[in-house]
C-alpha cells in the first residue's frame, strides 16, 4: 500500500472536517475526483480508521469506507484483491474493540456489516458469526456493547446465511436481554430483535414461539429506559414496537395485555419526563389500532379508559400544536372509539365521564367533557338514542364556573355538530344563545365561535330566526377581536351564510366591503390564516347568494386566489384551490379562460417535494457533532447525507403541504366535471400526475386522486356522447377511443392500490366512486375486470380486504360481529359496489347473486349496528333494481329476510325494507299475489305518522306508498283496493322521498286506464295533489316523463269535469284553456 496514497487522503479527509467551506468544497472535489473512484482508497480508508488520531477524521473514514464497499452491489470491494480484503476483515474486528470512541464503534460496525452483506451470501467470512458471538458473551461490558452492535447492524443489512442459526441466536439474546451491567447492551437487543422480527415468517411456528418467548424481558428493558430518564433509548425501543404491531406475522398476540398495561402505566406515571410519557401514550395508540382485534377479544378498553381519564386532567399547554400527556390520552380515546365497537367502548367511558363530571376539581371536568367530545365520531350512531342523558351534562359545562371547562363544552359541541347533525339542530333553541353569551366572554371566545361555527354549518332553515342576531354580533366582534378569533368567527360567518342561503343576500355586500382589508394580510401565520378563511368564507357566500350576485366580485376574487398561491404559503394555495373549485362549480364553462393558469398551479402543487427548511451543516460541522456527540437531541441526522435535518418542522411542513396536495388532486376531477370540454387538452398531463399520487403514504391524497382518477373517466365517458347502454357483461356499444384508453390506464393502477390499501376511507370512497362510475358507463367499463371488481367487494364482505386485517387474528377465525362503527362505512361502500355490478350485468348477475346475498344477507341480525342492518337490506334492494328478474330464484329467502327487516325498530331499516320489498314483488316472475295481505299488514304501521315525525318516519311512510302502488301495479285483483286506496292516496303527497311518486304515479295512471270508477270517491284529493307535485314554486317532484303524462290525464279529466280541474288550480297545465 502507497504510504503517499494514505497520507494524502488522510490530509484530505482532516481538511474536510474544517470549518473553512473553501478548503471544504476543495477538499470534495479532490477525494471525489482521485481516490473514491480508485479501489485502492479501501484499505487506505481502512488504515486510516485504525491509525489516525483525530477522532473526526476516523469517524469520516469510517462512513466513506461504508459507502466505497456498499457502491455497485459491492462491486469496487470485490476489486480489492483477496489477500487485502481478508486483511481488512481482520482488521476491523480488531481495531473496533480497541476503538476509544463509542461513534466511531458504530460506523465500524456498519462497515463490518457492508462487507458482510458482500461477503456471507458469496460463503465467505466464516470467522464473522463465531467472532460476534464471542464478543457478546465475553466478560468485558464495552466487548459485549461492540459485539450486539455488530450483530444488530450486520442483522440490518442481511439475514440470509444466518436462518440456520436463528435459535442460537435467540438464546444469545435471551441472555443480551438480562446483561447486568450494560443498558446499552440491552437496548441494542432490543433493536436486533426488532429486526428479525421483520425476517420471521408465519409459517416459522418455532421462530415465533422463540421470540414470543422473550417479549416479557423486552418489555422490561423499555420500562428501565423509562424509569432511567433514558429518553433516546427509550425512542428507539418504542420504534421497535411499533414496527412490531405493524408486522403481519402474530408476534405480541398473547403478550397483548400485558404490553397495554405496561404502556398505559408509563404513560400514567406523572414522575416521568413528559416526552418518554408521551412516547409510551403514542404506542398504545398504535396497539389499539393495529392489534384491536386482540384488544378487543380481552375487552381492555374498559381497564385503558379508567387509566386514560386521570391523564386527561393534566394541564393542557397554550400552543394548540404542542403535544402533552393529556392531548395523548385524548388521542387514545379516539382511537378506542373508532377501531372498537362502541358497545365494549362508550358504557364504561358514559360511566367515567358521570363520575369525573361531577368532581369538583375544574380538570376533571374538563377531562370529562372532552373525552365525551372525542369519542363522538366513533360511537354516534351507539349514543344517538341516549341523548337525552347526555344534553344535560352538556348544558351543565356550557355554564361551568371555571372557562376551562365552558371551553371543553364547546369543544364538544363542535364534535356533535360534525356526527349528530339532526340532534344538535333539535338543541338549537338551547345551543344558539348559549354559545352566543360565551361568544362574549373573552377565555371562551375562540372555542365558542368554533362551536357556532360548527352548529352554523348543519343548522339549515331553522337559521332564519337567528341570523340578524347572530350576523350584527359576530360583525361588532369582527371589530375588536385579536387575529386568531377574527379567523374563527370568519369561518363562523361563513357557515351562517352556507345554512341561510338566499337569505344572505341583505348582509353579502356589507360583509364582502368588511372581508376587503383581511385579502391584503401578507404576515406569515396568523395573518395567512385569517387571510385563507376570508377566501374559504367568501366561495361559501358565492354559493349562497349564487353566480349573478356575486358575478362584479367574481374576477377581482380570482386574482386574490393567484396571489395567494405566489405567497410560499401551503395554506394559502389550498385556500386558493377550494375556492377554485367553487367558482368552477358556480360558473361552469364560463371559469374556462382561468384554467391556463389554475391548472399549472395544480400541477406544480402535485409536483412540489415535501420537506421542510433543512439546517445545513458542512462536512466538518456533522464529522465534529458526530465525534462529541453534540448533535441536537431534537434532529435527526442522516447518515451519507450533508444535512441534519429538525423532524419537528419536517413534519410540520410536510402535514400542510399533503392537506395542500390532497385539495389539489381533489379540485381536478370537479373542474373537468364543471367546464367540459374545455378541459380536454389538460386530461392526460392531470391523469398521469394523480395516477402518480396513488401510491403516496398520505392518505388524504390518495383518496382524492382515486376519486378525481374516475370522475375523470365519467366527465370524459359524458364527453364522447355515447348511446345509452344495456345492461349485460357483453358489451352492445363499445366505447370511444380515448375513454377506453383512459380507463386502460386508471383502472389497473386503482385496482393495484386496492391491494395494497390500509386504510378504511380510502377503501370505502374507491369503491363508492367505482360503483358510480360503473352506474354511468355500465358493462363497458368492467370489460375484464368484473371478477376482480367484484372479488373487492367480497373481501370486503367477508373481513378479510387489507384494510380489515390483524395478522393477530386467525385466518379461520371469524371477524366478530360486534364491530367498530367506522367498519360499517365499509359494508355499505361494498353494497354500493355490489349493486352497481348488479346494475350493469342485469341478468348476467344471476350466477354472482348467490354468493352475494349469502355475505350480505349476514349483515341482518338483530345484534348488528343499525348501520349494518340498513346497509344490508338497502344493498339487497339496489341489487334487485338492477338484476331484475335475475333474483328470481332467491325469491324466498329474500322475501324471508325482508320480513324480518320489516319487524326492526328503526324507521331507517323499515324505510329499507319496505323498499326492498315492494322492489321483489315488481320485479320477481314468481308470483307473490299471495303474500300481499301479509305485507301490506306490515307496511300498514308505516302509514301513520304526525306531519311533525322524524324524517326516517317520513321516509318510511313515503317507501311504504312505492311499495303498496307496486303491488297494485302488479297484480290489483289481489289487493282489497277499497280498503288499501284511502289509505294509499291519504298519504299523497309525498314529502321526502319523490322518487317513490314513479311508482305511485305509474299506478295511478294505470287505474285510470283500467278501472277509473275505483279512484272516483277521491277525484278532489288526487286533483289537488297534482297541482301541488306540478306546481313550479316548488321542488322538483315527478320528472319529465311523469309530468308529461299528467298533464295528458288532467287535459282529458278537464274533458269529464272542467270546474273540478279549474277550482284545483289546473288550468295553466291544460292546453288551450
Amino acid at each position: 500500500m502507497d504510504p503517499n496514497f494514505i497520507q494524502t487522503l488522510h490530509n484530505l479527509l482532516v481538511q474536510s472536517t474544517a470549518n473553512d467551506t473553501v478548503q471544504l468544497k476543495a477538499a470534495t472535489a479532490q477525494l471525489n475526483r482521485e481516490y473514491y473512484k480508485n479501489p485502492a482508497c479501501i484499505p487506505a480508508l481502512a488504515s486510516i480508521i485504525a491509525s489516525s488520531p483525530e477522532t473526526a477524521v476516523r469517524q469520516l473514514a469510517a462512513v466513506e469506507l461504508r459507502k466505497r464497499v456498499s457502491q455497485n452491489d459491492g462491486d469496487m470491494w470485490t476489486q480489492v484483491p483477496l489477500s487485502e480484503r481478508n486483511q481488512i476483515k481482520s482488521k476491523l474486528l480488531e481495531l473496533i474493540l480497541a476503538e476509544p470512541s463509542n461513534l466511531v464503534r458504530h460506523s465500524t460496525a456498519r462497515v463490518i456489516a457492508a462487507v458482510a452483506s458482500v461477503e456471507v451470501p458469496l460463503g465467505q467470512w466464516n470467522e464473522l458469526l463465531p467472532f460476534m458471538e464471542q464478543t457478546c458473551r465475553s466478560p468485558s461490558v464495552s466487548h459485549r456493547e461492540v459485539g450486539i452492535y455488530i450483530l444488530y447492524t450486520v442483522l440490518e443489512n442481511i439475514v440470509e446465511g444466518f436462518e440456520s442459526y436463528m435459535q442460537n441466536l435467540f438464546k444469545l439474546f435471551e441472555a443480551l436481554l438480562a446483561d447486568p451491567e450494560s443498558a446499552e447492551v440491552r437496548i441494542t437487543t432490543v433493536r436486533a430483535l426488532g429486526v428479525i422480527a421483520q425476517y420471521i415468517d408465519s409459517v416459522d411456528k418455532d421462530e415465533i414461539k422463540s421470540f414470543q418467548h422473550l417479549l416479557p424481558s423486552m418489555i422490561n428493558v423499555i420500562g428501565q429506559c423509562v424509569e432511567s430518564g433514558n429518553e433516546s433509548g427509550a425512542r428507539q425501543l418504542f420504534d421497535v414496537f411499533e414496527t412490531l404491531l405493524i408486522l403481519e406475522i402474530p408476534l405480541l398476540g398473547q403478550h397483548i395485555p400485558q404490553l397495554a398495561q405496561f404502556l398505559l402505566s408509563c404513560g400514567a406515571n406523572r414522575n416521568y419526563e413528559e416526552d418518554l410519557r408521551i412516547l409510551a401514550l403514542n404506542a398504545l395508540n398504535w396497539t389499539i389500532q393495529y392489534k384491536k382485534s386482540k384488544v378487543q377479544a380481552h375487552n381492555l378498553a374498559p381497564a385503558i379508559l379508567e387509566g386514560l381519564m386521570p391523564i386527561t386532567t393534566e394541564e393542557e399547554p397554550e400552543d394548540i400544536d404542542d403535544d402533552a400527556p393529556c392531548r395523548s390520552a385524548l388521542r387514545i380515546i379516539d382511537g378506542l372509539a373508532t377501531n372498537l365497537p362502541p358497545s365494549q367502548v362508550f358504557p364504561p367511558l358514559s360511566q367515567l365521564i358521570r363520575q369525573y363530571f361531577s368532581s369538583t376539581d375544574a380538570g376533571s371536568r374538563r377531562g370529562a367533557m372532552l373525552a365525551l367530545g372525542v369519542a363522538v365520531e366513533g360511537c354516534s350512531e351507539y349514543m344517538t338514542p341516549l341523548m337525552d342523558q347526555i344534553w344535560p351534562i352538556i348544558e351543565v359545562g356550557l355554564r361551568d364556573p371555571d372557562a376551562g371547562v365552558r371551553k371543553a363544552s364547546c369543544v364538544a359541541i363542535s364534535c356533535l355538530c360534525e356526527w349528530l347533525e339532526d340532534e344538535c339542530v333539535g338543541k338549537h333553541s338551547l345551543l344558539v344563545p348559549t354559545l352566543m353569551q360565551l361568544v362574549n366572554d373573552p377565555p371562551t371566545q375562540r372555542t365558542a365561535c368554533s362551536a357556532l361555527d360548527a352548529l352554523l354549518e348543519v343548522l339549515g332553515d331553522v337559521i332564519e330566526q337567528y341570523l340578524q342576531l347572530i350576523m350584527e354580533h359576530l360583525a361588532g366582534l369582527l371589530e375588536s377581536a385579536p387575529l386568531p378569533v377574527k379567523s374563527v368567527i370568519i369561518g363562523a360567518i361563513g357557515s351562517a351564510a352556507h345554512a341561510s342561503k338566499d337569505k344572505f343576500l341583505t348582509y353579502f355586500q356589507p360583509t364582502m366591503l368588511h372581508f376587503q382589508q383581511f385579502l391584503v394580510l401578507t404576515g406569515e401565520g396568523e395573518e395567512q390564516e385569517l387571510r385563507g378563511i376570508t377566501m374559504d368564507a367568501i366561495g361559501t357566500f358565492a354559493e349562497a347568494v349564487g353566480k349573478d350576485v356575486f358575478r362584479p366580485y367574481f374576477s377581482d376574487m380570482m386574482k386574490q386566489a393567484f396571489a395567494g398561491i405566489q405567497m410560499n404559503s401551503a395554506r394559502l394555495r389550498e385556500c386558493s384551490f377550494l375556492f377554485f373549485a367553487v367558482m368552477a362549480r358556480l360558473y361552469k364553462e364560463e371559469f374556462a379562460p382561468y384554467l391556463p393558469e389554475v391548472i399549472p398551479a395544480l400541477m406544480s402543487s402535485l409536483k412540489q417535494a415535501e420537506h421542510g427548511e433543512e439546517l445545513s451543516l458542512s462536512n466538518g460541522e456533522a464529522a465534529a457533532s458526530f465525534a462529541s456527540g453534540s448533535s441536537p437531541a431534537t434532529a435527526i441526522s442522516i447518515e451519507d447525507s450533508e444535512e441534519i435535518v429538525d423532524i419537528d418542522k419536517l413534519l410540520d411542513v410536510n402535514s400542510t403541504i399533503c392537506i395542500e396536495k390532497e385539495i389539489a388532486a381533489d379540485t381536478i376531477g370537479g373542474l373537468f366535471a364543471n367546464t367540459g370540454a374545455h378541459f380536454l387538452p389538460y386530461v392526460e398531463e392531470s391523469t398521469v400526475e394523480l395516477v402518480a399520487q396513488l401510491s403516496h403514504y398520505y392518505d388524504g391524497i390518495r383518496k382524492s386522486a382515486s376519486d378525481s382518477l374516475l370522475d375523470i373517466v365519467r366527465t370524459l365517458y359524458e364527453q364522447s356522447n355515447p348511446p345509452e347502454w344495456q345492461p349485460g357483461q357483453a358489451v352492445q356499444y363499445p366505447l370511444g377511443p380515448p375513454v377506453k384508453e383512459l380507463i386502460n390506464h386508471v383502472l389497473p393502477a386503482l385496482l393495484d392500490m386496492y391491494e395494497t390499501e390500509d386504510n378504511k376511507k380510502v377503501v370505502a370512497s374507491l369503491c363508492i366512486a367505482l360503483a358510480e362510475t360503473i352506474n354511468k358507463v355500465g358493462p363497458a367499463f368492467l370489460e375484464g375486470k368484473v371478477e376482480q371488481i367484484a372479488n373487492i367487494a367480497i373481501q370486503l364482505l367477508e373481513g378479510k380486504a387489507m384494510c380489515q386485517q390483524d395478522p393477530d387474528q386467525d385466518e379461520e377465525e371469524e371477524a366478530p360481529e360486534d364491530t367498530a362503527e367506522y367498519d360499517s362505512i365499509l359494508v355499505s361502500s361494498a353494497g354500493d359496489l355490489v349493486a352497481s355490478l348488479a346494475n350493469a350485468l342485469g341478468s348476467d348477475f344471476a350466477q354472482a347473486f348467490p354468493t352475494f346475498f349469502n355475505l350480505i344477507s349476514k349483515y341482518y341480525k338483530k345484534n348488528r349496528s343499525l348501520s349494518d342492518r340498513s346497509s344490508a337490506i338497502g344493498a339487497l334492494s339496489e341489487i334487485i333494481a338492477g338484476a331484475k328478474e335475475a333474483v328470481t330464484p332467491l325469491t324466498e329467502p329474500l322475501l324471508e329476510l325482508f320480513y324480518r327487516a320489516l319487524s326492526d325498530s328503526e324507521p331507517e331499516v323499515l324505510t329499507n325494507a319496505t323498499f326492498a320489498s315492494g322492489l321483489l314483488v315488481e320485479h320477481s316472475t314468481m308470483d307473490l299475489s299471495s303474500q300481499f295481505l301479509h305485507l301490506l299488514a306490515a307496511y300498514r304501521p308505516l302509514f301513520d305518522v304526525p306531519a311533525d315525525a322524524p324524517i326516517a318516519r317520513l321516509n318510511a311512510r313515503d317507501n311504504a306508498v312505492g311499495a303498496v302502488s307496486r303491488m297494485i301495479f302488479k297484480n290489483p285483483s289481489a289487493i282489497p283496493l277499497d280498503q288499501v286506496l284511502p289509505v294509499l292516496i291519504g298519504a299523497m303527497p309525498l314529502k321526502q322521498d319523490y322518487l317513490e311518486n314513479r311508482p305511485l304515479f305509474r299506478t295511478i295512471f294505470h287505474l285510470f286506464s283500467t278501472q277509473p270508477l275505483v279512484l272516483q270517491p277521491y277525484m278532489d284529493k288526487l286533483l289537488h295533489v297534482f297541482a301541488y307535485v306540478l306546481d313550479p314554486s316548488l321542488p322538483e317532484q315527478v320528472g319529465e316523463d311523469i309530468r308529461k303524462e299528467l298533464i295528458a290525464l288532467i287535459t282529458l279529466l278537464n274533458r269529464e269535469d272542467p270546474v273540478k280541474v279549474q277550482a284545483a288550480g289546473l288550468a295553466p297545465f291544460v292546453p288551450g284553456a
